[in-house]
């Protein structure tokens, strides 16, 4: 769901932007004839980014796995050729394994999402290949 990655501070925080383009799957049935990104896509797409910030802070060693959202606020819609800007941050972490993230996401420096979620960190080797990651790292992240 990320398209490119536009800043990262390893252990601290990530950037990155998600292109809504009409002919993304999810919005030919929501809603018919009003396409509207879901908001579980949005949140889908800053955990996913989560995930990013956990591998490249571990060195391609940890990923992040989201189980309880604590916090979830919408103040608007997206659609079609928005550009929805995200931004990740860690918040406090109630052990080593459990993390604490809070996000945001924007459309032309409007919030449009307001999260606060937890998850667990795995091995990264456990679920995908270490080096394709490390390779599709660096297309999204671009120079960065």
């Amino acid at each position: 769901m990320v398209d490119r990655i536009t800043a990262v501070e390893p252990g601290s925080r990530i950037e990155g932007v998600k292109n809504v383009a009409m002919s993304e799957d999810f919005l030919e049935f929501h809603f018919p004839k009003n396409p509207i990104m879901p908001g579980i896509m949005l949140l889908e797409a800053l955990v996913q980014l989560t995930g990013w910030l956990e591998a490249v802070s571990s060195d391609f060693k940890k990923w992040f796995l989201v189980s309880r959202v604590l916090k979830c606020s919408f103040y608007g819609f997206v659609i079609p050729g928005d550009r929805v800007e995200l931004s990740v941050s860690c918040a406090s972490a109630p052990s080593k394994d459990l993390m604490v993230y809070g996000a945001v996401a924007k459309v032309n420096g409007k919030r449009r999402l307001k999260a606060e979620f937890q998850g667990n960190l795995v091995d990264l080797d456990t679920i995908e290949e270490v080096e394709e990651q490390k390779k599709f790292f660096e297309i999204l992240k671009r120079g960065v």
